[in-house]
């Protein structure tokens, strides 16, 4: 143990820092030092007793950019956190706190989520830092995610077929109606539709949409790509409605409580339409319920792309994507905000930004957390050879991201970050936990019966 004299003497480097302090700066410090502090804040540093108003607008601009960022910044101490808002239980109805840019990490090796290796944890990763968080979510073991929308997951309840909006970091919970309200609607001369099992098949594979209204009620729209329609409820329903409309869309794509479809046309040399579906205004459907009808809000003409056409988030803007011409060797991006204006300008720079495009588009950013990923570039499977490959938008240029091919498999090797971001457009992969290959089965390890389609 230290004597008392020498536990109270002032270390070196503090004696060299005052000793160097010039004359103003010790004059400074004696007349601040004859000032008797408050006896509410003695002892506590300057940051700790910050005005509250003045926190709530860092907190806020903190928010804007990443929710655990935000987090983080409450638990600096007691007063930041008294004097700002708490995610928790508001998760999932205030869009502020939704974790937009966080996506759960498909495992692969045959780890599903809630296998026991995992002991109840799952990975979500940052698409813009590629930061990665463990959050332990025993919901995995009744429940399956069916699509993710702004970070908040579209789960599926095992015995009731209840969907769920589930905020993966606040544990907030939000209660749709059950999917099996919607099997009386599957047409019984679909393959498997008058199976009372079967049918499950048509009411999988969904993307998933939703707004909330000022009175905190939620409004979702579930597209349903096997049965060409759309299913609509909210919060305060009991069953699910389907659209008295169908139409052939390619893969739709999910943009602030909208759903974005591009009609499919199988004849070449033929324009492409692109429509809006704006959810019900009511903030209760009814049985008798209708969906809007879909608006025509752009249209491609056939010598700017050709099929497939994908649509992309990137930056709080829509992306047109395809190719240019049937030898599918070159691609070309337009923003949907200019072909609204029927300005047919092509996108030659994404920034740092790289397209991931499938059934499901994501965009991610090309930093040090993300090495792998290049900027400018589009990530897409060849449509000759299935071999993953990235189209550099500035130069018209392809390179290969990976080895392997993806589609035909089987990938040897460790795999790069590149192959996990890709199953993530894949949505019957990645729910699974199963790295994307179409030479491998994509089928649920457990409870198959009971998600079916899923």
């Amino acid at each position: 143990m230290l004597p008392p004299d020498h536990r109270q003497r002032p270390s070196a480097q503090w004696a060299l820092t005052a000793c160097s302090g010039s004359k103003r700066r010790r004059r400074l410090t004696a007349c601040v030092s004859t000032v008797a502090p408050d006896p509410g804040t003695m002892g506590l540093p300057p940051w700790a007793s910050m005005d509250e108003d003045l926190l709530r607008l860092i907190a806020w601009r903190v928010l804007a950019g990443d929710l655990l960022d935000y987090v983080r910044f409450r638990a600096v101490c007691p007063h930041w956190r008294s004097s700002t808002m708490c995610p928790r239980g508001s998760g999932v109805v205030d869009p502020r706190f939704h974790p937009r840019r966080w996506m759960m990490l498909p495992e692969g090796h045959g780890l599903y989520p809630a296998h026991g290796k995992l002991r109840g944890y799952i990975r979500f990763f940052n698409l813009d830092s590629g930061k990665f968080v463990r959050v332990k979510l025993p919901i995995f073991k009744d429940h399956c995610v069916l699509d993710s929308v702004d970070g908040i997951l579209v789960m599926c309840r095992d015995k009731d077929t209840t969907i769920r909006l589930f905020h993966p970091f606040t544990g907030d919970v939000a209660d749709l109606p059950p999917l099996a309200t919607l099997a009386r609607h599957v047409n019984p001369d679909l393959p498997g539709g008058s199976h009372p099992v079967h049918k499950f098949h048509y009411l999988g594979g969904v993307c998933a949409s939703f707004s909330v209204s000022v009175t905190g009620v939620i409004t979702a729209m579930l597209a349903l790509h096997r049965m060409s329609c759309v299913a609509f409820a909210t919060s305060s329903d009991r069953q699910w409605n389907l659209s008295t409309w169908t139409l052939d869309y390619r893969p739709p794509l999910s943009f602030q409580g909208k759903l974005y479809m591009v009609r499919m046309n199988f004849t070449s040399g033929q324009n492409t339409d692109i429509f809006q579906v704006d959810p019900p205004q009511e903030e209760r459907v009814s049985s008798g319920s209708s969906l809007p009808s879909p608006k025509l809000i752009a249209t491609i003409p056939a010598d700017k792309l050709t099929h497939p056409i994908y649509l992309a988030e990137c930056q709080s803007q829509i992306l047109v994507v395809g190719y240019t011409d049937g030898s599918y060797s070159r691609m070309a991006v337009y923003r949907l905000s200019d072909l609204l204006l029927e300005k047919f300008v092509a996108v030659r720079s994404i920034g740092d930004k790289a397209l991931f495009i499938n059934e499901r588009s994501i965009y991610v950013s090309a930093n040090k957390g993300l090495p792998t990923v290049v900027g400018g570039t589009i990530v897409h499977p060849r449509q000759k050879n299935g071999s993953l490959t990235q189209y550099h938008i500035s130069s018209d240029t392809w390179s290969r991201p990976m080895d392997g091919c993806i589609r035909t498999g089987p990938v040897f090797g460790p795999c790069c970050l590149i192959y996990y971001i890709y199953t993530c457009c894949r949505r019957e992969y990645w729910n699974k936990g199963q790295l994307y290959n179409r030479s491998k089965a994509c089928k649920w390890r457990v409870k198959g019966k009971w998600r079916r389609g899923a």
